[in-house]
């Protein structure tokens, strides 16, 4: 994101002064939410992660959203018509949508935006996201030209998409953050700095009032929003932080009214002190570690790979660090999740002393033992958890195989570029949340030619070739058999290293009305409220 001069100080200050206010200035309703890491950017088009996610959802509105219980609802577009061959969607914008600045949402908007997301030289991450909308992906590869993207504006308030097959996932994947628009106008009259306090308009509930680096994001009610009238929060605070101890102690203080995280290692005890305000629910996400196969040995050898997948206890580290009712992971796509039948891998079927056993013959396989330790780092973001169970990963490695393990712990900015480039040294840690209820949100980031988002620079063709029959086949039945066959087709090959199946962990004072738990694990301040 953008350079900032405030400071912490005033971030502070600026929360104590809202909380000492008096007479009428008193009655504005203000949420402080906690948010983990520095946002990298506010712009949707290249926003990756979900600290940044969190605030764009309250500041933009896409043609869907995230409704009350986290599921998709209608957006800026008040509803939309599909044609009988499934290629075909016409979205109706709703009359009155409107950026903060009064200028009206157009469909021409959207096309510029959507154009915008594939064209390479905006450098979205997200770019192959619109891969179903006829000539993405050769826009995005730099075979064609952004506007030969197959959406067009019909009138102001018709937005046309064409999709190169049934996509049955189509409508609800527009909840994410790639697919909002932003305003031509202002993106083109401040460049880069549309995104600063003071120039960005967005269209959602609310606007960006305030930005300090490290300090707080402060978002306003935005009285231009089309439900506006039901939106009872004032202001919205986001606070980064990424030591979870410290943000438990802001929120045990009344600094803040919702957690990003909790500390794995204080869960025990929070369900015995505050049961009541503790909310760990399971979450379309999965936990894992990422090989680089970009480079040796990882690139040639699926025996290391498997072997270090194999040594790895993860009932222990449920049981001992994460604690937070996590299930353990041995596949990619989580169980639950739409239209696609779970199976259970071979190593999951094993007793971890049988794993440990075929992980030492794996080793010594691809050549490693005593007199040959592997070396190797894990590369991970700045977090107390992650921390804690990267040290617990290399000690299982140390113990079962004789490997040497090496931390180096990044920013979050810097690691996640670190990961896009592919220039961690081994293993990078990494999770990946469903932008929607579909196994394709999770086998697409195999795919070779993904771009940034490969979690490991990974390519099979035998892969990709059943990922392409999967968009094409248009009986569920069979397109989650595909998917299921493309997803052992990858974990036989082992270029990501499944740890568990997330659960979301917050704490939420009592304080705050309307929090409903559910597997997006989104919850828009639009739909909350605030009793004090």
């Amino acid at each position: 994101m953008h350079s900032f001069s405030r400071t912490l100080a005033r971030g502070l200050l600026a929360a104590a002064l809202l909380a000492g206010m008096s007479g009428a200035a008193a009655a504005e309703t203000v949420l402080n939410r906690g948010n983990g890491a520095e946002p990298s950017t506010l712009d949707p088009h290249k926003i990756e992660g979900n600290t940044e996610a969190n605030i764009a959802t309250d500041l933009f509105e896409g043609l869907m959203t995230y409704g009350a219980k986290g599921e998709p609802v209608p957006g800026a577009a008040e509803r939309y018509a599909m044609s009988d061959d499934g290629l075909t969607y016409t979205f109706t914008l709703r009359a009155d949508a409107k950026w903060s600045d009064g200028t009206p949402v157009t469909a021409a908007d959207f096309v510029f935006s959507w154009q915008r997301l594939v064209d390479p030289k905006t450098g979205s991450a997200y770019a192959y996201y619109l891969d179903q909308v006829v000539n993405a992906r050769e826009i995005r590869n730099g075979q064609k030209p952004p506007d030969a993207l197959g959406v067009r504006a019909v009138d102001d308030h018709t937005f046309e998409v064409k999709l190169v097959a049934p996509t049955p996932y189509f409508v609800s994947s527009l909840v994410h953050q790639s697919t909002y628009a932003v305003s031509r106008a202002n993106l083109e009259t401040y460049g880069n700095d549309f995104i600063k306090p003071g120039n960005l308009v967005s269209n959602g509930a609310y606007r960006l009032a305030e930005a300090v680096p490290q300090g707080y994001i402060k978002l306003v009610k935005n009285p231009q929003f089309h439900d506006a009238a039901n939106v009872a929060i004032d202001t919205v605070m986001y606070y980064p932080t990424e030591d979870v101890d410290s943000e438990l102690q802001r929120y045990r203080a009344g600094e803040l009214d919702i957690t990003f995280d909790l500390p794995s290692q204080q869960i025990p005890a929070l369900k015995k002190e505050i049961p009541d305000q503790l909310h760990i629910v399971p979450f379309l996400a999965t936990y894992f570690y990422a090989f680089n196969m970009t480079r040796e040995p990882w690139k040639s050898s699926p025996e290391l790979r498997q072997a270090l997948s194999l040594a790895v206890d993860r009932d222990v580290l449920i049981k001992n660090i994460t604690q937070a009712d996590q299930v353990p992971a041995y596949s990619f796509v989580p169980p639950g999740t739409d239209n696609f039948s779970g199976w259970v891998p071979e190593a999951a079927r094993m007793t971890q002393a049988e794993r440990d056993a075929k992980a030492k013959d794996l080793y010594a396989k691809a050549g490693y033992g005593p007199d040959k330790p592997l070396k190797l780092t894990i590369t991970y973001n700045t977090s107390e958890n992650h921390k804690r169970l990267a040290v617990a990963i290399a000690a299982m490695w140390k113990q079962k195989l004789g490997a040497d393990v090496t931390l180096d712990n990044e920013e979050w900015a810097t690691f996640q570029s670190t990961r896009n480039k592919k220039t961690f040294p081994d293993i990078a840690r990494h999770g990946w949340f469903g932008d929607y209820n579909d196994a394709y949100t999770f086998l697409q980031l195999e795919l070779g030619d993904v771009g940034e988002q490969s979690t490991s620079g990974y390519a099979n063709p035998k892969f990709d070739a059943l990922m392409a029959e999967a968009t094409k086949a248009t009986d569920p039945k069979q397109r989650g058999a595909l998917l299921q066959e493309a997803e052992k087709v990858m974990i036989a090959d082992m270029p990501i290293l499944p740890l568990y199946f997330y659960t979301t962990k917050h704490a939420v004072s009592p304080a705050v009305k309307g929090w409903t738990d559910n597997v997006a694990d989104f919850h828009l301040s639009r739909w909350l409220s605030v009793d004090r």
